[in-house]
């Protein structure tokens, strides 16, 4: 009996070490009060570029309607085979707006205009590169063009408590606003290495960030990027909770507190 009750502190203190963690190791943007002593500017490029197999729409208006219906040949449309309207402006009109698939080399192929290079242009600026095609062309002399991605997306994984395929549905999109969108970091994720990997001129790259540290604001990896891959690597806890051994812990605990229940009860009977 007494071999059992000196077993139960070291029970209690496995279980214990194996669930603490530091505030410092889960509390967000420590030393903000001296990166925010005075406004920083915000120098990082927030907007998506386009890049190939994007999915674009593209709305044009002008003053002469029936001149827009050549550009509804040979369209490919989304995925989703249909058109959101929060994609296009804050009336939800979805007239005379036409989806386009970018080609492998970074154009987009308009009807009587021809290719259009779009790839690493943000949406205003394919829109207006698209303008001046149409203008050139002599097609339409007084072109109004919006262009929006369609299926930008970033795969989260990891210690989030929801992993999934984030759909991004604004132009401007920071780290936080996705991990918001899974549930936030879990308990066992370590916010201190979170990886994300990006595609840039041809090649893949990887960024490491900090979320406990203020200067991830102005990481180049803070704006997402559609097809953007973040990772939030588990900490050493998660890997015990799921061992054998805390297991064999959890169980022996529960023994061992119960065993010490009744011994305690028993020696104060006796003492009666």
């Amino acid at each position: 009996m007494k071999r059992t009750l000196a077993m139960m502190p070291l029970a209690i203190l496995a279980l214990v070490m194996a669930s603490c963690v530091s505030t410092k190791k889960i509390v967000y943007f420590q030393g903000a009060d001296s990166v925010f002593a005075q406004a920083q500017q915000i120098m990082q490029q927030y907007e998506m570029k386009l890049k190939p197999a994007d999915q674009i729409l593209i709305k044009l208006t002008c003053s002469e309607p029936d001149l827009l219906t050549v550009f509804a040949q040979d369209v490919v449309m989304g995925t989703a085979g249909a058109i959101s309207s929060y994609n296009l402006n804050s009336s939800g009109s979805i007239a005379n707006a036409y989806a386009y698939t970018v080609t492998n080399d970074g154009y987009v192929v308009l009807p009587s205009v021809g290719r259009v290079k779009v790839e690493g242009l943000t949406s205003d600026e394919a829109a207006k590169a698209i303008e001046n095609a149409i203008k050139e062309s002599k097609l339409i002399s007084d072109p109004e063009v919006t262009v929006r991605l369609q299926n930008g997306r970033v795969a989260v994984m990891g210690a989030v408590r929801t992993p999934q395929v984030v759909n991004l549905t604004s132009e401007r999109n920071s780290i936080l606003d996705v991990l918001a969108k899974c549930g936030d970091v879990d308990d066992t994720g370590l916010r201190q290495r979170v990886q994300l990997y990006r595609e840039e001129n041809g090649k893949r790259v990887m960024y490491r960030l900090d979320l406990t540290k203020a200067d991830i604001f102005s990481s180049p990896a803070y704006y997402v990027q559609q097809n953007d891959m973040i990772y939030v690597e588990p900490n050493k806890s998660k890997n015990i909770k799921n061992s054998a051994f805390y297991t064999f812990l959890a169980v022996a605990g529960g023994s061992i507190f119960s065993l010490a229940s009744v011994a305690i009860s028993v020696v104060a009977l006796t003492k009666r």
